[in-house]
């Protein structure tokens, strides 16, 4: 309520001062009214999609399913190729064979959650994944992080050329690493048929310009105890990757030598960028990081030392051309 003080001489009438006293109030309960009032809100929930999810029962632990699921931007096509792919078939062989993590059955497999698929065409190239292992006696999990992306080959190729023995390198560039790095042609089997020298050939045909006989090439890997499978393995704590090494040895003319040295190869449409190096083979030991250099190098001088190499690589007639 309003009060007014009016002046004596005010011609104000009685009725006036009424009228004043009853548009007061409703003025003030319309302020009020104004001031109580709240924006109007609705707010929704939106449940999230079930993971995708797929159960499977191992011949090694028969009574303990193991659920696989993917993880969230893991798209149903995705998934569904992940399970049905070579590499994650070929991991659940591993896991059971006769020195696999389950054989024993002191460990149990849980839970496979699929993170990553990244597709090659129309086969996948590399799979991530995150495997629960867990370990029947204590009770703890094992790191389980996986990079799958299966076998792989490499070749020595050592040519001889006026009494001195060369290595057919190649320099590519490696995002990874951040560098230009110098390695063995290798590349990775395009298919489940698993022909390890065929793709030993076809990939130094396409990296180093060189066309190989299959009957010169030799598996230095096939000569190491079948317990490791006849295959080496660079990074067994993240990477299923296993490597077949291959041997080629022949005489060339020292113009091939200089033909070879500084090539341009390549698949350009696939955005292999690729230059052939030639090295004194005595040299490069030292010469390059690449680990499937060093490890071709320490199978290829043992095998020599315990006589297990044919004769044809210890006196080489053939040539590449």
């Amino acid at each position: 309520m309003f009060f007014f003080k009016l002046p004596l001489h005010s011609s104000m009438s009685c009725f006036a001062l009424a009228k004043c006293s009853v548009i007061a109030p409703s003025l003030s309960l319309l302020h009020q009214t104004r001031r109580s009032r709240r924006p109007f809100c609705l707010k929704m929930s939106a449940e999230s999609p079930p993971p995708l999810t797929h159960s499977l029962v191992l011949p090694s632990q028969p009574s303990q399913p193991v659920q696989v699921v993917a993880a969230p931007g893991v798209s149903n096509s995705d998934f569904r190729s992940a399970i049905d792919s070579s590499l994650f078939k070929q991991w659940l062989k591993n896991l059971q064979s006769e020195t696999g993590i389950l054989a024993s059955g002191a460990f149990l497999l849980k839970r496979v959650l699929v993170q990553g698929v990244d597709m090659f065409g129309q086969r996948i190239g590399f799979l991530k994944f995150k495997a629960d292992i867990f370990c029947q006696q204590t009770g703890n999990k094992v790191p389980g992080i996986v990079f799958a992306r299966g076998p792989a080959v490499a070749v020595l190729i050592l040519l001889d050329s006026d009494g001195e023995t060369y290595a057919v390198l190649t320099e590519q560039v490696r995002v990874p690493t951040g560098r230009l790095v110098l390695e063995l042609p290798a590349g990775m089997l395009d298919d489940d048929k698993g022909d390890f020298v065929g793709t030993a050939v076809r990939e130094v045909e396409e990296e180093a310009g060189i066309h190989l006989n299959l009957e010169d090439m030799v598996d230095l890997t096939a000569l190491l105890d079948p317990s490791t499978g006849c295959r080496v393995i660079p990074s067994p704590g993240g990477c299923d990757e296993e490597i077949s090494v291959f041997l080629y040895r022949g005489y060339v003319d020292k113009e091939v030598i200089t033909q070879l040295q500084g090539k341009e190869t390549g698949l350009r449409d696939h955005g292999e960028l690729i230059k052939v190096r030639v090295v004194p083979y005595a040299k490069l030991w030292r010469m390059t990081a690449d680990a499937k250099v060093l490890m071709a190098i320490a199978l290829y001088e043992m095998a020599k030392k315990e006589g297990l190499l044919p004769s044809k690589i210890l006196s080489p007639n053939s040539s590449i051309y």
